[in-house]
Parts: C-alpha cells; structure tokens; sequence
C-alpha cells in the first residue's frame, strides 16, 4: 500500500462501537491510543475485526485545541 500521507501509524484495533451510521474504531500502538470515526459501511468492507492488525492514515490540514 502506497499513500500520499505521511502520517501512519500501525496497530491493533482494540473495539468497534457501532453507532447507527457511524462506527467509532479505537486503535492502539504501544502508548498511543486513536479514534477514528468511519462508517459502518466502511468497517464491513475492510471486514474489521477486534484484535486485527490496522494502520490508522491520518491526513489532515487542521488540528484545534479548545479550552473554556
């Protein structure tokens, strides 16, 4: 697999919540914990898995920070 970002990190998906629409799919490498929000449609064609070995592509052009 080849991809223009540059962001990618490999791990382990840890749990599926599956939403209505939406699934929220926490992936986990060492230390670091992801959350990625993908449809439910997407977790059924890459046939996700709890334990499976995924890389979470992170390509983004803003991240934010809020505080009150």
């Amino acid at each position: 697999m080849k991809l223009s970002a540059r962001n990618v990190i490999k791990g382990r998906i840890k749990t599926i919540k599956k939403g209505a629409t939406t699934s929220h799919v926490v992936l986990t490498a060492g230390d670091t914990t992801i959350t990625a929000s993908i449809t439910n449609e997407a977790v059924a064609a890459l046939k996700l898995k709890r334990g499976q070995e995924a890389y979470a592509v992170i390509k983004a052009s803003d991240v934010m920070i809020g505080i009150d």
